[in-house]
């Protein structure tokens, strides 16, 4: 076990696994258990994620860490900002002793890894799952981010509760004030964000399933938020810019965030680069 001090203070574990080439991958490194691993399957994902990406990575040298995790046992609701996510990132990797590293990440730890792209040269190279490098959905998402905020704000609503896959009208919000407000400080300051400005040095892979659509109903904004799209529309453009473009038939946000659906596409990528 490693710790490294993150940009606001707070102390952050991290799990390093195997020899090679240095990986940074924010995932919780330990499966969850007891009634909470039974909720995520419920919802079609894996209690183990962290651990069978980690596992699928043998031969690479993985630094894992619960980022999520973290800024939910310890919100940062003025500050979690993408300069400060950038910063934490590195602090981990100067931690693992890793000058070089690719990273993956998935959805707003995606999003995250652009934004580290941007600001080092230490990269060799970055994999972007469930968030589209082009016409990312910035804008939807913080509508769905403060949707939440205003939820977590108003406190639990007997007529809410979680029942079936995909169902978002019946999720009950959990989250604590702190906790939801700090994605809402991340997606206002993305809002001046032009992706189609962004242009990292290092090899690049995005992925997403077909099927990655979310339609958010009112409580949420009544926003969509369409990650497949933007990957589909632009294609072409997407491997003219030098990334490598993955369309996962048939799966949505969480079977495409699953280690049967990341491996085949992730491992081959890295031993690329390698």
């Amino acid at each position: 076990m490693v710790e490294t001090t993150l940009s606001d203070g707070s102390v952050l574990d991290i799990e390093v696994h195997g020899e090679g080439p240095a990986v940074l991958l924010p995932v919780n490194p330990r499966p969850v258990e007891g009634e909470q691993a039974e909720a995520i399957r419920q919802w079609g994902a894996d209690p183990a994620l962290g651990r069978s990406l980690i596992d699928g990575l043998a031969g690479f040298r993985v630094a894992a860490f619960d980022y999520e995790g973290h800024v939910l046992a310890h919100p940062r609701p003025d500050s979690l900002t993408p300069a400060a996510v950038a910063a934490d990132f590195l602090a981990v990797a100067d931690a693992v002793g890793a000058p070089r590293f690719a990273y993956y990440g998935y959805s707003w730890l995606a999003l995250a890894g652009l934004q580290l792209a941007l600001r080092t040269d230490r990269l060799d190279g970055l994999a972007m799952g469930g968030f589209p490098p082009l016409d990312g959905p910035y804008a939807e998402m913080l509508t769905v981010t403060r949707a939440t905020h205003a939820m977590a704000v108003a406190g639990p609503s007997e007529t809410h509760q979680t029942t079936e896959k995909g169902d978002w009208d019946s999720v009950e919000v959990t989250m604590s004030t702190g906790q939801t407000q700090q994605f809402v400080t991340l997606y206002e300051a993305l809002q001046g964000f032009d992706d189609h400005s962004a242009r990292p040095a290092c090899p690049r892979l995005c992925f997403a399933g077909s099927a990655d659509r979310i339609e958010y109903g009112a409580r949420w904004g009544g926003v969509t938020v369409d990650i497949a799209a933007p990957l589909t529309a632009r294609r072409a453009e997407l491997a003219e810019r030098g990334w490598t473009v993955e369309v996962l038939d048939g799966l949505d946000h969480t079977t495409a965030m699953q280690a049967k659906a990341v491996l085949p596409v992730l491992r081959p990528w890295l031993e690329r680069l390698y």
